[in-house]
Formats: structure tokens, C-alpha cells, sequence
């Protein structure tokens, strides 16, 4: 099932970057907001888990600023529930932009953004943009694994 997949992308994506941003992270409110968030894209409840995700955003960039690995992992959860929903136009942006912070804040071949890569090229797919999502994917496939 795609959407389960790519949503445990973004909760490995989270616990990837765990160790290391949230002792310095938006805080325990944000993490709160993003455990819900996952209930209830479980659940099927895709327009309060935007409303909620939407909040998760809006604390993160209150408490570590626009350019933090935190802010780019409510990006994602953000743009995978427009994608869920077919709201393909409102995904893209929050991808590309989740996808910029994550390289600058961890670099270009750390495995959170071969994950980024990864989502956005599901996106282009999903909008049949299949040469876009082919070079995505290649780059992805460069970034090699972590040692955890």
C-alpha cells in the first residue's frame, strides 16, 4: 500500500534524525503534534491530520527557526497528506522545499535526503512526470546508507 509506505518513510525519516536534532529540536509540543498526525493518517483522517500537520509546521518554525531538520520533517508529513488526497499542486512545493533543508542542514548524501528524493520522485510519478522522477531516484540511489 503506497500511502503506508510512504508515510513510514517520513516516521523513519523522523526517528533518523531523532538522535541528533531533538535535544536541540521544536520540542516535545511538535512531537506530540507529529505522533498525532500519523494516528490519524491511519485512521483515514486525512483533513485533520492537514490541520494538525499544519500546526506541527507552525511550531517547529516558531521554536528552531525556517531552516531545521525538524521543519523539514512537517514539510513532509504536510505535502505526503496533499498527496494522499490527490492535492498534487500543494505537495510539490513543501517537498522541494523540505528537500532544500535537509540538504543544507545534514548535506547532500545524508539518507534523509535520499528519502526527500525519494518522495518527491513518487510525487512526480504520481503526476506522470516519469523522466523527472527517474533522476531523482538515480541521485537517491547514490546516497549511500548510514552506518545505524
Amino acid at each position: 500500500m503506497k500511502p503506508m509506505r510512504t508515510l513510514g518513510i517520513v516516521a523513519w525519516l523522523l526517528l533518523l534524525v531523532a538522535p541528533s536534532v531533538f535535544s536541540q529540536g521544536a520540542g516535545r509540543e511538535w512531537e506530540i503534534l507529529c505522533e498525532e498526525v500519523i494516528g490519524l493518517y491511519r485512521a483515514g483522517k486525512y483533513e485533520r491530520a492537514v490541520e494538525v500537520a499544519k500546526k506541527a509546521l507552525e511550531v517547529a518554525e516558531k521554536n528552531v527557526g525556517l531552516r531545521h531538520p525538524d521543519v523539514a520533517i512537517s514539510l513532509n508529513y504536510l505535502a505526503l497528506l496533499y498527496k494522499a488526497q490527490g492535492q498534487y499542486a500543494q505537495a510539490e512545493p513543501l517537498c522541494k522545499r523540505s528537500l532544500a533543508i535537509l540538504e543544507e542542514t545534514l548535506g547532500p548524501n545524508h539518507p534523509a535526503v535520499a528519502e526527500s528524493l525519494n518522495n518527491l520522485a513518487e510525487l512526480y510519478r504520481a503526476t506522470n512526470r516519469e523522466e523527472e522522477a527517474a533522476k531523482l531516484e538515480e541521485r537517491a540511489a547514490t546516497i549511500r546508507p548510514s552506518g545505524r
